[in-house]
């Protein structure tokens, strides 16, 4: 059994994981998270697999909430106390060493928040060209999705009241949120995601269905429908 991190008396940074049913990969997400000054922060939706107990084992701190990313992003970020916030997918992993890059991006008073470069766990060239595609969003329009470990200043969610809450595109609106507040960066080094979802509905459906999906959020449709289309 891991034993459980004995966090300083000020915590830095807080890495909040919204789970469910990802008792096969949280240990991983909450081991590359560790640090000192770093408190991980499962929120987990009702998960029946074990999530729960797997992530305390692993040495996070487990609470409960309902179902849904942006709903259990905003109740991790109410239940914790750290300047810092980091959010982190429950099948992502954050690269070595990360917490110096987002110590040294915000010594700057200006930078308000940021995000990681992007690469999936396995390899090919569908999944390179996913790949590039993100480079490309991201170096144009700096809109990193959530699987990038998007990270802010507590200042800026508070100011904001709280994680924006949607049924789907919630990231962006946490990116958006950021850059109102001030200059968003984006870190060299690559956080590694799971490629499950593109293998399993195929990468090229699931890349134009999440192109048509960030078209349809510039465009500020409605955000019910959305999320009914893309979950069909």
């Amino acid at each position: 059994m891991t034993r459980p991190l004995r966090y300083a008396d000020f915590v830095e940074i807080v890495v909040i994981i919204p789970s469910l049913c990802e008792n096969d990969r949280v240990y991983d997400a909450i081991f590359s998270a560790r640090g000192v000054g770093v408190e991980v922060l499962v929120v987990d939706g009702g998960s029946g697999d074990g999530t729960s107990a797997t992530a305390a084992r692993a040495g996070a701190r487990v609470i409960t909430s309902p179902p849904g990313r942006s709903t259990q992003c905003d109740t991790g970020f109410r239940a914790s106390v750290a300047p810092v916030v980091l959010f982190l997918h429950a099948d992502t992993i954050l690269p070595q060493n990360w917490q110096d890059g987002v110590k040294n991006s915000l010594r700057d008073p200006a930078v308000s928040g940021g995000a990681f470069s992007f690469s999936f766990d396995k390899k090919g060239v569908a999944l390179a060209c996913v790949e590039w595609g993100v480079k490309l969003r991201t170096a144009l329009f700096r809109l990193p999705y959530g699987d990038q470990a998007i990270f802010a200043r507590r200042s800026v969610l508070e100011s904001a009241g709280g994680f924006p809450l949607a049924p789907i595109m919630e990231d962006l609106d946490l990116v958006r949120q950021i850059k109102l507040a001030g200059k968003f960066v984006l870190l060299s080094p690559k956080i590694t995601t799971s490629s499950r979802r593109y293998l399993d509905r195929g990468v090229l459906k699931t890349s134009f269905r999440n192109f048509l999906a960030l078209i349809a959020w510039w465009l500020e449709l409605d955000r019910d429908r959305i999320a009914k289309w893309y979950s069909t």
